[in-house]
C-alpha cells in the first residue's frame, strides 16, 4: 500500500469518524473540515457508502444505523484511533532488529506495522493482508503471508489451510489483536475460525503480546483463543487498577501507553 493511498485512508477513516460523531454532515462542512474539494469528498462518501459505512444523502451523509455483530475491518479501524496508535507505539519498543515476529490481523497491529519502517532485518508472518502489502516494500523486511481461505470485508485469511501453514515455525514474538479481553473470559472474537487461527499463532510464539484499546476490556465475545494467563504482555491505553492487579498476578506484564502527541516517524522504510 503506497504512501498516497495511506493518506487517503486515514481521510475516510477520520470523515467516517466525524459523520459518526455528529450522525449526520453536509459536503461543505467536510470539505471545510478536511480541506478539500467537493469532488474529491463526494468520491469518499461514495467509496463509504459502497462499503456499507455510512448513507449518503443530498449533499452529505448520515450514520448507518444498522448494527452488525462484528465490525468490519474498516469500521474498526476508524474507532479509537488515537488509542491504537499509542498502543503500537508502545509496542514497537519490543522490537528489535533481527526479530522474527507474527502479526495478527487487526486496525491496532496494522498501525504497529505501519511504525516498521525504523526497524531493519526482520521476519514478519502474518494473515493480514493490508500488514503484509504495506510491508511488501520494506528494504530488509522478508514477509511470510499465511495462505488460507479470506475472510470477506475483513482482508484475512483462516480456516484448514491457515492453520496448516504454522506447524513447525516458531517466531520470537506475536503481536496480537482481540474483539474483548476480560480476566475471567481471556482474549475472544466473534468467529469460530478466527480464533482456531489466533490459537495457532499464540502457540508458535515464545512470547505473546495482546494489543487493544481500553474500549475492549471487561467484555467477552463468542470464542476464546487464549485465556488470561496465557498472555505475557498486555498493551492498553488504560486499564483500571484491580483488573492490571489481578493480571499482574497472574504472571501477565500490563504495560500502559495513553494517547499523547504522536512523535514523527523514525526511518523511510514501511
Amino acid at each position: 500500500m503506497k504512501r498516497e493511498q495511506i493518506f487517503v485512508e486515514e481521510r475516510k477513516r477520520a470523515v467516517l469518524a466525524f459523520v459518526n460523531e455528529r450522525k449526520r454532515a453536509t459536503v461543505a462542512d467536510l470539505c471545510g473540515r478536511f480541506e478539500v474539494s467537493p469532488a474529491t469528498m463526494r468520491s469518499d462518501l461514495r467509496d463509504l457508502e459502497r462499503d456499507g459505512l455510512l448513507v449518503r444523502t443530498h449533499g452529505g451523509a448520515t450514520v448507518k444505523e444498522k448494527a452488525r455483530f462484528e465490525l468490519e475491518a474498516r469500521e474498526k479501524g476508524i474507532q479509537h484511533s488515537p488509542e491504537k496508535r499509542a498502543v503500537a507505539r508502545r509496542a514497537l519498543e519490543h522490537i528489535e532488529d533481527g526479530d522474527a515476529i507474527l502479526l495478527d490481523t487487526g486496525s491496532t497491529t496494522f498501525e504497529l506495522a505501519a511504525l516498521l519502517g525504523s526497524r531493519r532485518d526482520f521476519t514478519v508472518v502474518t494473515n493480514d493482508l493490508a500488514i503484509a502489502q504495506l510491508l511488501e516494500d520494506h528494504p530488509t523486511a522478508t514477509v511470510h503471508v499465511i495462505g488460507g481461505v479470506v475472510r470477506k470485508h475483513f482482508h484475512c485469511t483462516v480456516g484448514a489451510r491457515a492453520e496448516h501453514f504454522l506447524q513447525g515455525l516458531k517466531v520470537d514474538k506475536a503481536f496480537m489483536a482481540a474483539n474483548s479481553f476480560s480476566v475471567e473470559s481471556g482474549a475472544t472474537t466473534p468467529d469460530l475460525q478466527h480464533a482456531e487461527i489466533k490459537r495457532r499463532m499464540t502457540a508458535i510464539a515464545t512470547k505473546v503480546f495482546l494489543l487493544v484499546d481500553s474500549s475492549k476490556l471487561g467484555k467477552s465475545s463468542f470464542a476464546q483463543f487464549a485465556p488470561a494467563g496465557a498472555i505475557d504482555c498486555l498493551i492498553v491505553d488504560a486499564i483500571p487498577p484491580d483488573e492490571a492487579r489481578a493480571l499482574e498476578a497472574m504472571g501477565v506484564e500490563v504495560l500502559l501507553a495513553p494517547p499523547g502527541p504522536e512523535p514523527q516517524q523514525e526511518g523511510d522504510g514501511a
